[in-house]
C-alpha cells in the first residue's frame, strides 16, 4: 500500500553509545536537609550523571502541509497497524488516530499520528490468491489540530506520552572521589554516599535502598576512578625519569583540629608518592595539561626513607573513622588519615613500599653523625655493605655488618641507641652502643633500608598486601 502523507511530529529518542560500558538505575539524592528525589544513575567510564525524566518536546509541526506517497503491505495479521477516525459519514477528514509499534504502517517511518489520510489506492500483488497480502497505496495530508472537532483531538491526546532523561548533575570521574562520611566528620551515612568532583562539584547525598546496592555503586565508581588515576599516572610517568616516577595518586582525609568548626574534624587532602617524596597538596596539579611544575606547589613534602608509614589497627582508631594510617616525620607530630575501603589503604600500603625501596636503592648510602666511646664517628647504611661505622676525622673503619647479621635494636627514644650484630662464625652477639642527636632520623632510615632489602630478597614481598 502506497500512502501520501505529512510529517506532523515525532519524539525524540535518547541512543546510547554501545562502545562505552554503561550502568544506570534508580536511586534517591538530597542535599542532606531535604526530603530524597528520585533520580537515575548514569555511570560511565569517565563521568557520573544524576538525571531526571522529563516530557520529550515534539518536533515543531509545518506551517505548510505537503502531500507524500507512502506505501505499506498489508500484513496476514494485524493487517495494516493503524487506526483511523473521521470520515464522510461523521463529515469529517480521515485521520489516523493510532499507529500499532512494530507493525506495518510503524515499520514504513513516514507514518505519524494525525495524519489525514487524502486518497487510498490498493494494488493486488498476486491475482490468483486472494490469501496473498496486497500493497495499498495512500496519498496522505495533515491538518492543524486547532481545525480538529475536539473529539478527534481529545482521542489523540490520549496517546503514550513519550519521555527522555534529561542530566541535573555531572561529575567528571577524573580525580574525583567517593565518600559515605558527613564532610569533615567521623559520621557514616546509612545506605548513602557523595561523589565529589574537582572545583566543588558535588552529586549531593545518593540514598540506595539497601546495603546491597550501595555496596555495587561503591565498587563501580570506585573502579572507574582508579582506572582513570592509573592512566593519568601513566601519562605523567612518561615525563618523569625512573627514579621520579609517581607510584601513588588519590584523595584521604587527614585529621585536623578545626577551632571555627569543632565538629569538623577532618579534611581532604590530596596524596602522591613520587619518587622519594610524599608529597601533600590540597588540590592536585594541573592534570589536563599535564605541568609539571604543579608537582613544587604541594603544602607538604617528606622523604619516605626517613618517614614512617603505619596501619592503625581497629582499636587504635581515634574516632568512628575506619581504614585509618599514620605518617611520622623526625622532628615533626604524627599524622592521622583516613580513606574510605580497605582496598584503598592496601593500595597506599604497597606503593608506600614500592616508593621506600625505589628510593633506598637510588639513594645508595646514607650517612649519619654519631658519637661511639664518646668519640665523634659516622655510622653508615650503605645498600650493599650494609652497617659500618667510621672514626670521625681519620675515616678509619671501626666495624661492619650486613643488614642480615642484625638481629634487634633498643633505644631510649631520645639519643642512644643500641645495635645487636651476630657473628657469622662464632653465632655469638656483638651489641654496638651509639648516640645520636638525629635518633628518629636514624631509626626511620634504619627501617626503610631494612624494608628493602627484604623486598629484595622475597619479590613477593611488595605485593604480599595487594586486595
Amino acid at each position: 500500500m502506497k500512502i501520501n502523507a505529512i510529517r506532523m511530529s515525532t519524539p525524540i529518542e535518547e541512543k546510547m553509545d554501545q562502545k562505552l560500558k554503561v550502568r544506570t538505575g534508580m536511586v534517591t539524592v538530597s542535599d542532606g536537609k531535604s526530603r530524597p528525589t528520585p533520580v537515575q544513575l548514569h555511570l560511565s567510564m569517565e563521568v557520573l550523571r544524576l538525571q531526571k525524566e522529563e516530557i520529550a518536546p515534539a518536533e515543531p509541526k509545518p506551517l505548510n502541509s505537503k502531500e507524500r506517497m507512502v506505501q505499506i503491505r498489508r500484513q496476514k495479521i494485524g493487517g495494516l497497524g493503524l487506526s483511523i477516525k473521521g470520515g464522510a459519514e461523521h463529515k469529517l477528514p480521515i485521520l489516523i488516530s493510532r499507529i500499532y509499534k512494530n507493525q506495518a504502517a510503524d515499520r514504513t517511518g513516514d507514518l505519524f499520528v494525525g495524519d489525514a489520510i487524502i486518497k487510498e489506492d490498493k494494488e493486488q500483488t498476486d491475482s490468483n490468491s486472494e490469501k496473498e497480502a496486497s500493497d495499498e497505496s495512500f496519498r496522505i495530508t495533515s491538518n492543524s489540530t486547532s481545525s480538529r472537532p475536539s473529539s478527534i483531538c481529545s482521542e489523540m491526546d490520549q496517546e503514550p506520552v513519550h519521555t527522555h532523561w534529561v542530566d541535573i548533575v555531572t561529575v567528571p570521574l577524573m580525580m574525583a572521589y567517593v565518600t559515605r562520611y558527613i564532610f569533615g566528620t567521623d559520621k557514616l551515612r546509612p545506605n548513602s554516599f557523595e561523589v565529589r568532583g574537582l572545583n566543588g562539584i558535588s552529586t549531593g547525598i545518593i540514598h540506595c535502598d539497601d546495603s546491597g546496592i550501595l555496596s555495587q555503586w561503591l565498587k563501580y565508581i570506585n573502579d572507574n576512578i582508579i582506572g582513570l588515576t592509573n592512566l593519568q599516572m601513566k601519562l605523567y610517568n612518561r615525563n618523569f625519569s625512573v627514579s621520579d616516577r609517581i607510584e601513588y595518586m588519590g584523595w584521604v582525609n587527614e585529621c585536623v583540629l578545626n577551632n571555627n568548626q569543632p565538629w569538623q574534624n577532618y579534611k581532604p587532602r590530596f596524596l602522591a608518592l613520587k619518587g622519594s617524596d610524599f608529597l601533600l597538596f590540597d588540590s592536585p596539579p594541573d592534570f589536563f595539561q599535564l605541568n609539571l611544575t604543579d608537582w613544587n606547589k604541594c603544602s607538604l613534602e617528606f622523604q619516605v626513607y626517613q618517614t614512617m608509614f603505619r596501619i592503625v589497627k581497629d582499636s587504635e582508631n581515634v574516632d568512628e573513622r575506619q581504614h585509618c594510617f599514620l605518617v611520622q616525620t623526625s622532628g615533626q607530630e604524627s599524622r592521622y588519615f583516613s580513606v574510605e575501603t580497605r582496598q584503598e589503604l592496601l593500595r597506599i600500603e604497597n606503593a608506600w613500599h614500592s616508593a621506600v625501596c625505589n628510593s633506598v636503592m637510588q639513594l645508595g648510602s646514607k650517612t649519619f653523625t654519631v658519637s661511639s666511646n664518646g668519640k665523634t664517628a659516622g655510622l653508615t647504611l650503605d645498600w650493599n655493605l650494609g652497617f659500618s661505622l667510621h672514626e670521625g676525622d681519620s675515616k678509619n673503619l671501626q666495624w661492619q655488618y650486613k643488614f642480615s647479621q642484625l638481629r634487634g635494636s633498643s633505644d631510649d627514644g631520645k639519643s642512644k641507641l643500641k645495635l645487636h650484630f651476630q657473628d657469622i662464625d662464632t653465632k655469638a652477639i656483638d651489641t654496638k652502643e651509639l648516640e645520636c642527636s638525629i635518633l628518629q632520623s636514624l631509626l626511620y632510615c634504619m627501617h626503610a633500608f631494612l624494608t628493602a632489602k627484604v623486598a629484595s630478597v622475597d619479590p613477593g614481598f611488595l605485593c604480599s598486601t595487594l586486595p
